[in-house]
């Protein structure tokens, strides 16, 4: 693979997720290994502290931030779609510049979630605002619960 990764910090051990905590994940730190890679954290890039207000879609998912019919709301009510947006903006140019072609994101996550992310206090199927993005513009998005078999990445 001539291209690096691009990786939600938390799942190499940055403790930069809203609890403050990271959330580590061997099978990915073990698939990055003779690789070139990049983590990311899209809520730090969006200028949210850590810890920080936990936050929940309104109105849709990642994809329908993209449309412009749901947004990002922190418990406190606190709106922070357009920081979220601008930081996914950002953050996808950065990983297309750099030749990225796969990112492996926190599943879950209202900024990461790949398959699922929260809406309200529920977590449903869908995209995070960033992996949102990321497809988007044709950058292959994989969590640590839909990793390629054997972390191969050859395909891609």
């Amino acid at each position: 693979m001539d291209f690096p990764l691009l990786v939600s910090a938390c799942l190499v051990g940055f403790r930069c997720r809203y609890d403050g905590k990271a959330k580590r994940n061997r099978q990915v730190v073990a698939m990055l290994e003779g690789h070139e890679w990049i983590p990311v954290c899209p809520e730090q890039a969006a200028g949210l502290s850590t810890p920080r207000t936990p936050m929940a879609f309104a109105g849709g998912t990642g994809v329908d931030v993209l449309r412009g019919t749901a947004r990002l709301l922190q418990e406190d009510g606190r709106d922070v779609t357009n920081a979220l947006i601008e930081a996914s903006r950002f953050l996808t140019q950065l990983g297309k510049a750099w030749g990225m072609r796969i990112a492996i994101l926190k599943e879950g996550s209202p900024s990461c979630g790949v398959t699922t992310t929260c809406v309200g206090e529920e977590k449903v199927k869908g995209k995070g605002i960033f992996a949102a993005f990321l497809e988007a513009e044709g950058i292959k998005t994989f969590s640590e619960e839909t990793l390629p078999h054997e972390g191969k990445f050859n395909d891609f």
